[in-house]
């Protein structure tokens, strides 16, 4: 009789034993659980201070949902950068210097180009003043291309010039941002499809 009290007593101390780890293991994952659904949630709001004071919450949005905004971006930013230029050689330096982290080496073989050309010497040489007015874009997401157009303007001291400007290429994802590609993205096969005059306009010269 007492040993069948000790095996019971054992049972019920080895069950109680058990039913506690389970417990604790079951308490245990559903904190982890909710710890990190907060975690999560709580890394999609980010504050900002508005005029260094008032904080204000923004929402983070998932990256694909904004993905094709950034594509757009991205192709327009690289255009104004590779055709906005002034007679100033530092500033074209600059203008090319960043453009160039934003394409492949087709960027390269079409700046190449145009300095072979002398096409910024002439702009220099002239005190040319070129910028762009963008049209649209046709972004195909899914295929990763692209068609930009855009109206070119050429201001010289004797007269003003009007081109019409269409490239295309395609996007390939970076697989990190970084301050000189912020939405990590890369053009790539870019080429000009179109850069023919639309008019010429002399100016006035008194």
């Amino acid at each position: 009789m007492i040993i069948k009290n000790i095996e019971a007593k054992i049972r019920l101390a080895t069950f109680l034993a058990l039913s506690s780890f389970v417990l604790a293991l079951l308490i245990s994952v559903t904190a982890s659980f909710f710890a990190y659904r907060q975690v999560s949630d709580s890394r999609k709001s980010i504050y900002v201070l508005q005029d260094g004071v008032n904080p204000l919450r923004a929402i983070r949005t998932d990256i694909e949902l904004n993905r094709a905004a950034e594509y757009r971006a991205h192709i327009s930013r690289f255009h104004s950068l590779f055709f906005s230029l002034i007679p100033d050689e530092h500033f074209i330096e600059s203008q090319m210097r960043q453009a160039m982290y934003l394409i492949d080496e087709s960027g390269v073989a079409q700046y190449n180009n145009l300095k072979e050309r002398n096409f910024f010497s002439s702009v220099l040489s002239s005190s040319a003043v070129l910028t762009i007015q963008m049209d649209s874009i046709h972004l195909d997401e899914k295929k990763g291309y692209f068609k930009y157009y855009a109206t070119q303007r050429i201001d010289r001291k004797s007269m003003v010039t009007i081109r019409n400007l269409v490239t295309e290429g395609r996007l390939r994802d970076l697989p990190a941002r970084s301050e000189s590609n912020p939405h990590a993205v890369l053009i790539t096969s870019w080429k000009t499809l179109d850069n023919t005059e639309r008019s010429s306009v002399e100016k006035n010269q008194f």
